[in-house]
């Protein structure tokens, strides 16, 4: 159900109260025994509200103590990139991390001018020390040393939200080993209260010898002509309308547009941690989602103004494309379309790199991948799963349909290992330079050539029971051999591209698909569905699909 006021601005009564967020930040305490005021490491970290318990003090001190923990076990030993977000929580959260960082003796390099840095940025500045060996400015100890980092950003969540993301070495989103290693010891150090946790205070943590300064700004922006070709945006004078949406974005189009010298305007270049600037997203809440029609209202209302327009959420690590003819983008399409110009421009890209997509995203990116005459490599959800093939150059590149995606550098070597949305929202305005047309222009051309794919995503009630159930179903378990009138030709429990578990299941006919995952944070569980017969087909695989999981799970009991 949308809500009645989905699209329109934000009231007073719908902003968070700062204050009490922060204090309950510092005066709540996790109950160990509750289920979800523990420490739980998703697709993207630990994520929930001081509100409620679930990200608070404690949980960040024990996090932070388990990370410098597991970077002895594994003999990490360079230095940690720090990065934070607008969101409230934030910064309280990046202050409890450099005090136990600090007194475990890490080194940790913080924003030179004390800024929001995009989780994109902190990926580049990790890929660039452990390409070239540079520390960029710790007082202390050498710059050697494999390094990783930590981004404190709840994503596009609402601004009662906090996160804390960890990024190995290899510069993507952590893999399970190391998130479930990390959550657990977390865990056990809050329920051994705290003792084993160090920590200083924060003077003198900034004052420490192993705390240094390092400029993501300025190193990610003045490296952006290796990935794009902003020659091309400049010549054609693409006029460009940038919405941080109040996100750690908004330095970086300013300084983007000074560099480069591109028609950039910022369209607002606030940050408020109430968000009181946004339009509620679909179900009333306040939420910097840049792929929802609803949170980017505003900007698709200055559509005409701009050749693209852009959206990015709070970290940064994903994009919303606007177009003066076709308005705000499905993520499928874009994500189509962004395949299929890189890698017909992108000469010194190796021969060999595929292309990366999560089970979930359009068929439509299979059909493009197989005209291009390129390996598709379907993997579960998350974008960890990209992680080593955009690090060795085996894929180009990798996206997923909640509009995130990264790609290679234009001489085929890695630029970020996570989720870049100024990337893909730049990308853009490159297409438009090079080929005069717009995205959404490139994907009506490729609807007339593949066909026009319905899609939509729904949930369905689901107790914590049956979503278990659901994450372990086995092919043999679904007995069914027909969806919508078409015969299954398939039916996945593990992805096809690297055989990793999905955690649901996914069916699919010549024509139409379905994947069913459990929820990891309310009692349903997601359908995403796809048909090439239309939308009256797409209902019918929506209602079959109900159905077949429903029988799929009662007949595993």
């Amino acid at each position: 159900m949308v809500h009645e006021r989905a699209g329109q601005p934000a009231q007073p009564g719908d902003l968070v109260d700062v204050a009490r967020l922060v204090t309950a930040y510092y005066a709540l305490h996790p109950d160990p025994g509750e289920p979800a005021q523990r420490v739980a490491f998703g697709t993207s970290g630990h994520r929930g509200s001081a509100l409620n318990a679930a990200f608070n003090e404690d949980h960040i001190a024990a996090t932070s103590q388990a990370i410098c923990d597991y970077r002895a076990a594994q003999g990490i030993d360079g230095p940690l990139f720090l990065g934070a977000d607008t969101h409230a929580l934030s910064e309280p959260a990046r202050v409890t991390a450099l005090e136990v960082l600090a007194a475990n003796g890490v080194t940790v390099l913080i924003d030179a001018a004390d800024g929001y840095t995009p989780t994109p940025a902190v990926s580049h500045a990790i890929l660039t020390h452990n390409r070239d060996g540079e520390g960029g400015g710790g007082r202390g100890r050498g710059s050697g040393g494999a390094a990783d980092g930590i981004v404190v950003t709840p994503s596009h969540n609402p601004p009662g939200d906090g996160g804390f993301k960890y990024n190995p070495p290899h510069g993507g989103p952590a893999g399970s080993d190391a998130t479930s290693w990390i959550q657990d010891r977390a865990n056990a150090l809050i329920e051994g209260g705290l003792k084993e946790v160090r920590r200083i205070s924060y003077a003198r943590a900034l004052a420490a010898d192993t705390t240094g300064r390092y400029d993501f700004l300025g190193r990610y922006v003045d490296d952006l002509p290796a990935v794009l070709d902003l020659d091309a945006v400049r010549q054609a004078g693409v006029r460009i309308g940038a919405d941080p949406l109040g996100g750690a974005s908004v330095a970086y189009w300013a300084r983007i547009a000074e560099r480069h010298r591109l028609d950039l305007t910022v369209v607002n270049p606030l940050a408020d941690p109430t968000w009181r600037f946004m339009t509620l997203d679909w179900d009333g809440k306040i939420r910097m989602d840049c792929s929802s029609p609803y949170a980017m209202a505003s900007l698709i209302g200055q559509r005409d103004a701009y050749t693209v327009a852009t959206g990015n959420d709070a970290d940064a690590d994903r994009h919303g494309i606007v177009t003066p003819d076709g308005g705000l983008m499905n993520p499928n399409h874009y994500l189509a379309v962004a395949i299929r110009y890189l890698f017909t421009r992108r000469a010194d890209w190796p021969s060999g790199a595929g292309v990366g997509k999560t089970l979930v995203s359009s068929s439509m990116i299979d059909r493009v991948a197989a005209d291009l005459g390129r390996r598709l490599v379907e993997v579960p959800v998350g974008f960890k799963w990209f992680v080593d093939g955009l690090g060795d150059g085996s894929l180009g590149f990798g996206g997923e349909e909640s509009a995130g995606a990264s790609f290679l550098r234009r001489d085929g070597r890695v630029w970020t290992t996570d989720k870049d949305g100024i990337l893909l929202a730049l990308l853009a305005s490159e297409i438009t330079a090079v080929t005069g047309s717009t995205p959404s222009r490139h994907y009506a051309e490729l609807t007339a050539r593949f066909g026009d794919p319905a899609y939509a995503r729904v949930d369905a009630p689901a107790s914590r029971e049956e979503k278990a159930v659901l994450a372990r179903l086995s092919p043999s378990q679904v007995t069914a051999s027909e969806l919508a009138g078409e015969p299954i030709t398939a039916v996945l429990t593990e992805a096809p591209g690297n055989g990793a578990a999905l955690g649901g299941l996914k069916v699919c006919t010549e024509s139409a698909w379905f994947a069913a995952r459990p929820s990891g944070t309310e009692d349903v569980y997601k359908i995403y569905a796809e048909s090439f017969q239309g939308a009256d087909h797409l209902v019918r695989v929506q209602e079959e699909a109900r159905a077949l999981v429903s029988g799929a799970l009662g007949g595993a009991g």
